[in-house]
This record gives structure tokens, C-alpha cells and sequence, in this order.
């Protein structure tokens, strides 16, 4: 049985109006980043905020910051978020470089592990959102998508992928295949309760994730994730699967009053409680390797 990696992402593109304990200052995303390697993950995953605005920001001055200071305390894996962009945006022809522009100049200075790509589109919406108004379409083209794992390739950066259906995974194995530099993904299959998208985090779900899997011929390594839920009650199988978990408030339960270390630090314990063990940073690079 293979090590599991655990990814902490901590905070996502939430604003602290859905997600109120997330950190947004870059003193903030270090500090809880830190704890949550020194709880066991390997991986780290954030968005960079405006301290200002309290919004989402590409800056890089802001994420090469957060990057530097994060390594300087500890070895871990680290990836910041795609650009954010309106629905309008993301359908136009230079949407996927517009969406990678800073993770080309960061991976061409060698400051980042993973690249994110979504690929596919999708509505968010919330099973609370009393104005449809307000809901965001996530959408990324085939064109943006190609884009992103060519970036990835160019560097030498993993691809991390969100399934968030399993067309998704159909065409991110599609587009993979046809790039022979890149280097090994990892996907991830997301889960929901509080939006509408997909399965919720349920045994049936993973096992049709994974048989598809299986009829797709992937040999690439996964982990289960999500957006406003808990996927804790899966890790006895994914453990048994060889798989590996995502945690962190940009994934749990929106509103949560529980914090990031906590979140990392029940992972830990619910893999090694289903006989697992968690994998330590050199582990995760063998994996992705």
C-alpha cells in the first residue's frame, strides 16, 4: 500500500463572506500553510487575495511572496490558483492565455510544483442561492484547456485536473494522451453537498469514478476533493484504493467554524486510523514523478 498524499488548500475563491476563517493576508496564507505541512501535507494550494479589496488577485508579486515564504519554512509542494475570469472572458480565443499568463513566468523561473486545470464547464451553484443572478458558470474551453497542459508541459509542471463530472475526465484523458512531454497528473474527483454539481461524496460515486477509470485504461494517480462538503467518510477506501485526499476550507463546508490545521490534522488521523500512512513531501515527488 502506497503512502497518501494529503493537499491542504486553504482557502479558495470563496471571500471570507462564504468562507469567513479563510486567510487572505499573505501573512495569513503562510502561517496556516506552514502548520498544515508540519500536520502532514504535502501539498499546498492557495489563491492569492487583495488584503484591500478582499478579493482574488493574479499579482505576482503577491504569489511569488506567499511561494518564498512558504519554502523557506518548510519543503512542500506548492500551486497557486488559475486567473479568475468573467463568463464573457473565458469564452474568448486568448482566455487560456490570459488564465495561465502567471504560471508561464512562474514555472519559467522554476517557483511552482502543479498546475491547475479544469477541464471542462460547470454551473456553481449553491442549494442556498436564492438569486441565480449570482451564480458563477465556471467555464474553461477545449482551446483554454490545451493551453493549460501545454504550459504544463513547457515547464515540467504536474497537472492537477478537477473532475467534476466524469465528462470531464473523459476529455482530460482525451487531451493528455495527445501530449507526450507532460509530466504525470493527478486527478481529482470533486464532490459536493452544498452545490449541485456532481455526485455527492458517497462510496457509489468513487467506485464509478474509478471503474471508468479502469474501461479508460488510467494508470495516473487520483484524489477525492470537493466544494462545500466533507469527504472524510471516504478515506477507508480511498486508502484501500491507493488514492490520496484533498482538505482545507476551500473545499469544506461553506461557513465552517473549523480551521484549516484541524481539517489537515483529522485527515492525517482518518488515514492512518484505515491503515494507511501519510506521505511526506519526498514520497509525494515519487508519486508525481
Amino acid at each position: 500500500m502506497s503512502a497518501t498524499i494529503i493537499e491542504a488548500a486553504v482557502n479558495g475563491p470563496w471571500t471570507r463572506e462564504r468562507q469567513p476563517k479563510i486567510p487572505i493576508a499573505i501573512d495569513e496564507i503562510v502561517t496556516e500553510a506552514v502548520a498544515c505541512a508540519s500536520a502532514g501535507a504535502s501539498v499546498i494550494h492557495f489563491h492569492a487575495y487583495d488584503i484591500t479589496t478582499g478579493n482574488q488577485t493574479t499579482d505576482l508579486s503577491v504569489i511569488e511572496e506567499i511561494i518564498s515564504a512558504i519554502r523557506a519554512e518548510v519543503d512542500v509542494l506548492v500551486y497557486p490558483a488559475i486567473r479568475y475570469m468573467s463568463n464573457a472572458q473565458a469564452i474568448e480565443p486568448s482566455a487560456g492565455e490570459r488564465r495561465y499568463s502567471h504560471f508561464a513566468t512562474l514555472g519559467e523561473t522554476r517557483k511552482l510544483d502543479w498546475l491547475i486545470v479544469d477541464p471542462g464547464s460547470t454551473n456553481l451553484v449553491r442549494y442556498s442561492d436564492l438569486n441565480l443572478e449570482d451564480a458563477v458558470v465556471d467555464i474553461n474551453t477545449p482551446i483554454a484547456i490545451r493551453h493549460g497542459l501545454n504550459v504544463a508541459a513547457e515547464f515540467g509542471l504536474n497537472p492537477t485536473m478537477a473532475i467534476y463530472d466524469p465528462g470531464y475526465l473523459r476529455l482530460a484523458h482525451h487531451l493528455v494522451s495527445q501530449n507526450a512531454k507532460l509530466k504525470k497528473p493527478m486527478y481529482r474527483f470533486m464532490f459536493s453537498e452544498q452545490l449541485t454539481f456532481g455526485f455527492p461524496p458517497r462510496t457509489y460515486a468513487l467506485q464509478a469514478y474509478l471503474e471508468l477509470y479502469r474501461e479508460l485504461g488510467i494508470s495516473a494517480p487520483w484524489m477525492v476533493a470537493g466544494l462545500g462538503t466533507n469527504v472524510l467518510p471516504l478515506v477507508p477506501e480511498v486508502v484501500d484504493r491507493g488514492g490520496h485526499v484533498r482538505a482545507g476550507l476551500e473545499d469544506f463546508d461553506l461557513g465552517s467554524e473549523i480551521g484549516n490545521l484541524a481539517l489537515v490534522e483529522a485527515t492525517a488521523k482518518a488515514i492512518e486510523a484505515a491503515g494507511g500512512t501519510v506521505a511526506s513531501t519526498t514520497e509525494a515527488r515519487e508519486i508525481l514523478a
